[in-house]
């Protein structure tokens, strides 16, 4: 579900750690103590570690697929993301391009990378802006050019002033050298030249016949939000360039970031279990909370407790029909004895996000309605796990789940025709997507592969205003008959919004379940629940 950048993070982390505080008794809130945890809760194990030739090897290899992809006679253009005003002066926190980073692990503003297949002396360059003291005093440390040359493995990096002549000269076909003191780090002989003659040759000749390429990231749709950036620069390079088609690099990726590595897999398993000991921490002491958004500070101070980079998406967590809302994220509401608290909040590490949802009984124990609706949606999950294998489509998933849903809802009288939309008044979303660097992952339509990462996710929401408004495509008249067929069922389980989210990787054999250390059967919830309120006394 979601999803945007969580803005309130900062906010809710800080604000939590005086919430840790003044939940901690007086003996234990000592400078460098943590909230106290019941021992029932799963600690995140230790952050995954890697070599710097580990790295440099994954970061190489990753490269070397997207030239291989781009072809000799094109070229790839990645922008590093602009900065996003929060208000007025304030930016939002910086977050790298999700590509640039995939290629280079770099964080630093202003960054551009271009990989240049057909040119084997510098087939790929960097260009950076240079330090700037004054800049860093305000804003922080800027990489120094060995920092990004030991972080990323590129070993041609020029100052970023040096990228507009370096187009000019690609334009026109000319030979091109950056004055040597733009020239931060390099293995070419002094006074080299990016010429025909020294490997160059392929991209410009096939300009010269109309037939080279320029592959930027551009958006599905043109009035995304996404890249305006490289939209522009698409616009500019077309009036002023000849011999080149712009390409879309998208697809490119998305193909590459479906199957992920051992080391993604890692840092992946790592976000989830910050999120699983988040979780855990909530559901200790929800039974105590008065409002949503002290439950939500849990999950912030355990995410800062776990040096988690950032929240994946906009928390949300919604107790009674705030749950029934899908991207509730205004933590507000009030946490009421004998409700659901839906609670879908999941961290993100080293640009890996995790995606977890739980639903639990704010007292500790499902009522006979709840359980009922519970059951429905853990059937549905199972159903889209056993459907889940090597040669499946997220659609075969979604139908998979879909259908369980429907006999459910068709059972409990809250529809009266399993091939209608009726089902869809009461769950109207897929259930699952990719997940990796975003929430909601690249990969489309692609099949499911060993290596691939995904959500299930099914759900069952029952708005207390469902009824009070005819939906778009029905007639009155079958709206009201509708209405009068499933009212008994209606009023019966009204305010009851439920969804169980798992992350899952496909393997040869079928599906592990990434998030399995957080229970999700409801007899499991409830014997959490009651140990850990009961060590926490």
């Amino acid at each position: 579900m979601k999803k945007c950048l969580n803005l309130q993070f900062f906010l809710v982390a800080l604000a939590s750690v005086a919430l840790a505080l003044m939940l901690t008794p007086a003996s234990h809130a000592d400078a460098g103590r943590e909230l106290r945890v019941p021992s029932v809760v799963r600690v995140t194990p230790p952050a995954p570690t890697f070599t710097s030739e580990e790295r440099l090897t994954e970061l190489s290899q990753r490269r070397a697929r997207v030239a291989q992809a781009v072809g000799p006679s094109s070229m790839l253009i990645l922008f590093s993301t602009e900065p996003r005003v929060y208000t007025n002066d304030v930016d939002y926190p910086y977050r790298q391009e999700n590509n640039l980073y995939y290629l280079t692990n770099l964080k630093q503003k202003g960054a551009t990378l271009v990989i240049l297949p057909g040119n084997s002396q510098t087939p790929e360059i960097l260009f950076l802006p240079k330090r700037n003291p004054m800049a860093e005093t305000w804003t922080g440390h800027m990489y120094s050019p060995e920092e990004a040359r030991d972080i990323s493995g590129i070993k041609e990096i020029w100052q970023a002033t040096e990228f507009e002549p370096f187009l000019r000269a690609i334009r026109n076909r000319q030979p091109y050298r950056p004055k040597d003191e733009n020239i931060f780090s390099s293995t070419l002989p002094p006074g080299t030249e990016m010429k025909n003659g020294n490997g160059f040759e392929p991209m410009l000749n096939a300009a010269g016949k109309n037939e080279a390429g320029l592959y930027l990231l551009l958006p599905a749709v043109a009035e995304s939000r996404e890249y305006k950036q490289e939209q522009r620069f698409a616009a500019d390079w077309a009036q002023i360039a000849s011999g080149y088609s712009i390409k879309n690099a998208g697809p490119i990726f998305a193909q590459l970031r479906l199957r992920k590595s051992a080391m993604e897999l890692r840092l992946m398993q790592h976000a989830i279990d910050i999120s699983t000991e988040a979780h855990q921490r909530a559901w200790a002491m929800a039974g105590d909370a008065k409002f949503e958004y002290e439950v939500d500070a849990i999950m912030a101070y355990t995410f800062k407790l776990r040096n988690a980079d950032n929240w994946g998406y906009p928390d949300i967590v919604g107790c009674g029909p705030n749950a029934t809302t899908l991207h509730y994220i205004d933590s507000q509401g009030p946490v009421k004895s004998g409700e659901l608290l839906l609670m879908d909040v999941g961290a993100e590490y080293e640009h890996y996000s995790a995606d977890i949802t739980r639903t639990f009984p704010v007292n500790g124990r499902f009522s006979p309605a709840q359980a009922e609706v519970y059951q429905i949606v853990y059937d549905a999950q199972e159903a889209v796990a056993k459907a889940a294998k090597p040669g499946a489509t997220l659609s075969d998933l979604n139908r998979a789940g879909t259908d369980v849903v429907k006999q459910g809802l068709l059972k409990l009288g809250l529809i009266t025709d399993l091939n209608s939309n009726q089902p869809r008044i009461w769950f109207m979303h897929g259930t699952g997507h990719w997940l990796g660097m975003n929430v909601h992952d690249v990969g489309g339509p692609a099949k499911l592969e060993p290596g691939a990462v995904f959500t299930n996710e099914p759900g069952i929401y029952i708005r207390p205003d469902a009824l009070d408004y005819l939906p778009l495509g029905w007639k009155q008249e079958d709206w009201d008959k509708f209405k009068a067929a499933v009212k008994p069922a209606f009023e019966k389980y009204k305010g009851i919004g439920v969804r169980i989210e798992d992350d899952m990787l496909i393997t040869e054999e079928g599906v592990r379940w990434m998030s399995e250390a957080l229970p999700r059967k409801m007899s499991d919830i409830e014997d959490f629940i009651a140990k850990a309120r009961k060590q926490s006394e």
